[in-house]
């Protein structure tokens, strides 16, 4: 009896496992309008298969998989770089000959994007016309992004300010950003959705996001514009290779790549042949982006501190919003009353980080070496979470006591 329980058992795994290897999931960060339409694509293409989608952000997505992909997620699909840099450092993904020598490698990028601005259509509020435009008064209390520690989207547009702009002076234009936020959103899609419910007036966001919704959103992209790639890879644990070989190739098939252009996706195909074909389709900007390249998106930099800029935009403006617009705004009125040259030790306080990039690197590979998580903090990641904040904190009070000084000195 015991031992033909055991047959039984043996059979329904050989069952489950036959089934389970029809079904294929799909791990990504996208929204729903551009995972459905390949999900209707997949079904056309194959009846007999199902295709389960789990939406998740960026960072959870990672910490699905780094953690074991136990749920024997298929396919893992994104637009951050540092995603699959991370995961491909961790040994995620499968070998590049899975899909035999004719097919797709492991990795394969599928659609650019780069990042900037959107507004209403019919916002009366000027157009900013560059990243620094943003940091003038009048656009106080009217911009909104997401918290890169939960959109990959943001992480990138924050990366993007810190490569182009270097360490310092990157954050330099973040922390002065700070004075104009009204609202950090909770995921990437609360910017566009915030946009067309008036609760704000210019958003940082990614491209697609803001013109899959163009008939209420201009976007305007950021200079240089930093082109990076979508990308979907095949994962380790998974129970369907061959279907996920498949679902890479539908993607980078013809029909995958026009796909992207429909308007409820406005996507830019990574296919060349295709972008030649429908280049009046594009973004403005983007056929003079990918003639000149202007800059790669430096992936493996951003990946060795990706921790630790999620983590030191949540200390230095996520946690403290209100106290830095308050400063920002006692500043701003310090500028009408006395000399500039008095602002000069208040405005370097007011956008100095106490936190070397050595510093973020180093915080970041202990996090790394340990391979299971990039957002959970472990006792080593919470001392020097508690260390950041400790010397945040002092940098904050002694901006405090120099505005005291300050406004004690202005005419009243």
């Amino acid at each position: 009896m015991h031992c033909l329980r055991n047959i039984i058992l043996f059979i329904l795994l050989i069952i489950s496992d036959q089934l389970s290897a029809k079904e294929l999931r799909v791990l990504t960060s996208f929204p729903q309008e551009l995972s459905d339409a390949y999900v209707t694509m997949w079904q056309n293409a194959k009846p007999d298969s199902e295709i389960i989608i789990l939406n998740k952000n960026t960072v959870a997505g990672i910490n699905e998989i780094l953690r074991g992909n136990d749920r024997g997620f298929d396919i893992f699909w994104a637009s951050s770089p540092e995603a699959f840099e991370l995961l491909s450092r961790n040994g995620s993904f499968v070998d590049d000959a899975t899909c035999g020598e004719a097919g797709p490698a492991a990795t394969e990028p599928f659609a650019l994007s780069s990042v900037g601005w959107a507004r209403r259509t019919d916002s009366k509020l000027f157009m900013p016309a560059e990243w620094n435009d943003m940091l003038h008064p009048i656009y106080r209390d009217k911009i909104a992004m997401a918290r890169p520690a939960r959109s990959g989207s943001t992480h990138m547009l924050v990366e993007q300010l810190l490569l182009v702009r270097g360490w310092e002076d990157g954050w330099a234009y973040l922390l002065e950003l700070a004075g104009n936020l009204s609202t950090l959103t909770a995921r990437a899609f609360g910017v566009p959705d915030g946009l067309a419910n008036h609760r704000f007036e210019i958003g940082l966001t990614i491209d697609f996001l803001a013109q899959s919704q163009r008939d209420l959103l201009n976007f305007r992209y950021g200079r240089p514009i930093v082109l990076m790639p979508a990308q979907v890879g095949i994962l380790r644990g998974g129970l369907a290779s061959d279907n996920a070989c498949d679902f890479i190739r539908m993607l980078l098939s013809r029909d995958g790549q026009l796909t992207l252009l429909s308007p409820e996706i406005s996507r830019i195909p990574y296919d060349g042949t295709v972008r030649a074909e429908y280049e009046k389709q594009l973004p403005k900007g983007i056929s003079e982006a990918l003639q000149l390249s202007w800059l790669d998106y430096d992936a493996e930099t951003t990946s060795d501190r990706y921790w630790a800029v999620n983590t030191l935009f949540d200390l230095l403006l996520t946690e403290v919003l209100v106290e830095r617009r308050n400063f920002w705004r006692r500043f701003y009125e310090l500028e009408q009353q006395i000399e500039h040259n008095d602002l000069r030790l208040l405005r370097n306080l007011l956008t100095t980080i106490s936190i070397s990039e050595e510093e973020a690197i180093s915080a970041t590979s202990s996090i790394n070496e340990r391979g299971r998580s990039i957002a959970g903090a472990g006792i080593l990641d919470t001392s020097v979470i508690m260390d950041w904040r400790e010397r945040n904190k002092q940098l904050m009070s002694q901006i405090d006591v120099t505005l005291r000084e300050l406004e004690q000195k202005a005419p009243q």
